[in-house]
């Protein structure tokens, strides 16, 4: 039997092999073909072997989505590095304290962005630092000054050549280090191996059916983790990226959907609940979305069922994942929405799914606990930091840290995450609860509930509502619905109205800081 992909490396290897002039990334124009991405790739690889790199060593990529971003990653992979995608909304020293927490030892970074000068100025361990065009699809600068101590994506790749130089590569051995987004304010390096991020692949390609036809529109940042696996699994199937890296105008995102005739979109609730209040998708053919994508976060049946009124055509995925377990733990399969509405579905080929007690026994279906997985997805543990990774990993188990419960198929409901859960009084509160009856409220866009302190009750019930325009909301609107719908002690006794959630950059809401909202 022939032994399967040790590494995305080889999934992109086949995939250049069949597809040579099909276009894998597209950006503002202009395309690249997956022979081009190829050739790119083991050009980028075998500059970092000139460069020093050692297997196992880190590169930092600080790069935007774009053709030089996928050609940097799996050019450290080919060259037997761990990539570590850097935030790019990032500040110069919370990057710089990434980049030394993982002592990376090169850097490829876009020339203009305006954190190099000071990630430069704390270069640490780095020995090798480049500059690559953020979206140009050739190898030169395009004009753009390189800050002294670093040298341009062309010149460094000048003095080698596209040879392939396939290195022995450890299935179980890092390959990428992904810093969580810190929806507690304390991001942590998660660490994935080949395996992790091979499987978990092409679990994603079994249920999504994916094929070489496809072309998604894709606003989703590729240094998290659901970006991350966008760009793997399409990328392993042949199909075509179409890369937009902003949702300021979300009406050109819909337009370019369009135009391109995408058959696939992914996005968070919060991609959307926005697409919904701003664009009337009604106006745009959008008949070739064959698939649309949904996790980063619990999605209120409310917005399923409106995002599916406006896009009935289109089979839509409703997931739940954890860049601990790579990207992807389970998924709804479309054809039963309906019925099992509100759930996060069952567990993607290969991952096991158990709802367990404090004590890490198994309880029965419909008992709540915390939900833990095991699988080839789940992850080594986090970057040197053992005591943290001893908490969630044991007897082969990920503790997700989420609360839930399985019903007598195996589909999943999430509660919501045990550290957001709501204790007022002699109960406890999800907030998601709350949340999903807040959002059949016509005129309310996004809302998200949390625990504030109180003298008597330890804490009370606020929600935070970001309303339509023109929609009108008071707080006791939003009350009185909620005393129709809820039991009495759920009842937000604050509503406040906020102009938008504060989100981190994988779309996650940070509901810490909507403690200090008022």
């Amino acid at each position: 039997m022939a032994a399967g992909p040790a590494s995305l490396v080889d999934l992109l290897r086949e995939s250049a092999r069949r597809f040579p002039e099909r276009p894998a990334i597209l950006q503002r124009g202009a395309a690249v073909s997956y022979g081009e991405l190829w050739r790119g790739v083991c050009r980028a690889a075998n500059a970092l072997r000139v460069g020093g790199l050692a297997p196992g060593e880190r590169v930092a990529l600080l790069i935007e989505n774009s053709p030089g971003y996928v050609m940097a990653y799996y050019a450290v992979l080919q060259a037997g590095g761990v990539a570590v995608g850097l935030n790019t909304a990032m500040r110069g020293a919370e990057l710089a304290r990434n980049v030394a927490h993982c002592a990376a030892n090169a850097l490829i970074a876009m020339p203009g962005h305006p954190e190099l000068p000071a990630l430069m100025a704390a270069r640490g361990t780095l020995r090798q630092i480049v500059t690559t065009p953020a979206t140009a699809v050739s190898t030169a600068a395009a004009g753009r000054a390189v800050p002294a101590g670093a040298i341009a994506w062309h010149d460094w790749l000048a003095a080698v050549d596209e040879s392939d130089v396939s290195a022995a590569v450890d299935s179980c051995a890092p390959a990428s280090i992904i810093y969580t987004s810190g929806t507690t304010g304390d991001p942590r390096g998660v660490t994935l191996t080949h395996r992790n991020l091979v499987a978990n692949t092409q679990s994603i390609l079994a249920y999504l059916g994916l094929r070489e036809t496809d072309r998604i529109v894709n606003v989703l940042p590729f240094y998290y983790s659901y970006g991350n696996s966008v760009l793997h699994t399409h990328l392993a199937a042949g199909a075509s990226l179409l890369l937009e890296n902003s949702l300021t105008y979300p009406h050109l995102v819909v337009q370019s959907m369009a135009n391109e005739r995408a058959t696939g979109f992914s996005g968070v609730p919060a991609t959307f609940a926005l697409l919904l209040q701003r664009v009337p998708l009604a106006d745009h053919d959008l008949s070739s979305l064959r698939y649309l994508t949904q996790a980063g976060g619990a999605m209120a049946p409310a917005l399923t069922r409106r995002l599916r009124a406006a896009l009935p055509a289109a089979r839509l995925f409703v997931m739940y994942g954890q860049t601990e377990a790579t990207a992807r733990i389970s998924y709804l399969p479309p054809e039963r929405l309906d019925d099992k509405l509100g759930t996060v579905g069952i567990g993607i080929p290969g991952v096991a799914i158990e709802v367990q007690d404090a004590q890490g026994r198994r309880v029965a279906a419909g008992v709540e606990g915390e939900v833990c997985v095991r699988g080839d997805n789940v992850m080594l543990g986090y970057w040197e930091n053992p005591a943290a990774t001893a908490k969630v990993l044991r007897d082969g188990w990920l503790r997700t840290g989420d609360l839930g419960r399985l019903d007598e198929e195996g589909f999943l409901t999430l509660v919501g995450r045990s550290s957001d859960m709501i204790k007022t009084g002699a109960h406890r509160v999800s907030p998601l609860e709350i949340e999903e009856i807040v959002l059949e409220l016509a005129g309310v866009a996004e809302c998200a509930a949390v625990g504030v302190a109180d003298p008597i009750l330890g804490e009370v019930v606020r929600v935070c509502v970001v309303a339509a325009e023109g929609a009108g909301l008071e707080p006791r609107t939003v009350q009185a619905h909620c005393r129709n719908r809820l039991a009495v002690y759920k009842v937000p006794k604050e509503v406040v109205f906020v102009a938008t959630l504060p989100k981190t950059a994988s779309g996650k809401v940070r509901r810490f800081m909507l403690k200090e909202a008022g």
